[in-house]
């Protein structure tokens, strides 16, 4: 297969190319769409957003988590497979695809790897409205740290939407956004200590010593208690010599440090909240 367009096969593409539909059954292809296959080493994500593509009406395009991912946001593409598909259109659904009218207004459609995407700003509007509270902020947080939108952009085109379904939450979204979260686990991290009724940390502060010399930057902080708040994410391991040094210098320095991984932030986030309090309150950690 010389390009990627080729990369998927209908039934009747396989047969031309004199591929048996029992060759189509083995080990050697795999069914990314319906009566659609790919060569495994090729069947990821592109490939099935390639052949859903394929199946959709003119003027259609992907969007929502399917448009976020073409645009580099870090959400799952294919779970469902999302489309909006133009009000006027005749289909109603299509097989492993959430399909969804709505109208597209000129320019609101790209180009991102050969497939029609919604463009960046109304993938972010739709993700801010659609996707629950905290999934919604931390898809916007990244589409901001990416720079796919602007946070004055999105302040624009939310007070745009005055009146219209979903406005509410968009307003709430833009509220809670942070261009500088570098991750969506501290996007998430960010919120729980928000949303159980704790004041908003800073985030990527840039700490100095006691002679101002930089030591380090803190995924969040607390200016006023000198707290600041470490996310261990999935490199941590590799990183833990580096890491502990420089919770070290922070700690000679005279910050407070607390740590917390996935595990606290998406299991327990009620007791992520009760340390944050207690150490913004000057209480010693529960024993």
């Amino acid at each position: 297969m010389s390009n990627r367009s080729d990369a998927v096969l209908t039934v009747g593409d396989a047969r031309a190319r004199g591929i048996s539909w029992d060759r189509l059954q083995r080990r050697d292809w795999e069914r990314v769409g319906p009566g659609q296959y790919a060569r495994p080493h090729v069947a990821d994500a592109h490939t099935r957003l390639l052949a859903a593509s394929r199946r959709l009406p003119t003027g259609a395009a992907l969007a929502g988590r399917s448009a976020g991912w073409l645009h580099g946001l870090d959400l799952p593409p294919c779970d469902p497979i999302e489309v909006i598909a133009p009000i006027a259109c005749h289909v109603s659904a299509r097989a492993g695809i959430r399909l969804r009218r709505a109208q597209l207004e000129a320019g609101e459609i790209v180009d991102r790897r050969g497939l029609p995407v919604t463009a960046p700003l109304r993938t972010v509007i739709d993700l801010a409205w659609r996707l629950p509270l905290i999934e919604a902020v931390a898809a916007v947080d990244g589409a901001l740290h990416q720079g796919l939108v602007g946070l004055d952009e999105l302040r624009q085109a939310v007070a745009s939407r005055e009146g219209r379904q979903g406005v509410r939450q968009l307003r709430r979204v833009a509220d809670l956004a942070e261009p500088l979260a570098e991750s969506p686990m501290e996007t998430r991290l960010r919120l729980i200590l928000v949303l159980g009724g704790l004041p908003a940390p800073q985030a990527q502060v840039s700490l100095p010593d006691r002679l101002g010399l930089f030591i380090g930057r803190a995924d969040l902080y607390y200016p006023e208690q000198s707290l600041v708040l470490e996310y261990d994410g999935a490199t941590h391991k590799e990183s833990l010599v580096e890491d502990s040094r420089r919770q070290n210098w922070m700690i000679e320095a005279g910050y407070r440090v607390l740590r917390f991984t996935s595990a606290d932030v998406l299991k327990t986030p009620q007791m992520v909240v009760t340390q944050v309090r207690r150490a913004l309150s000057g209480l010693p950690a529960d024993p």
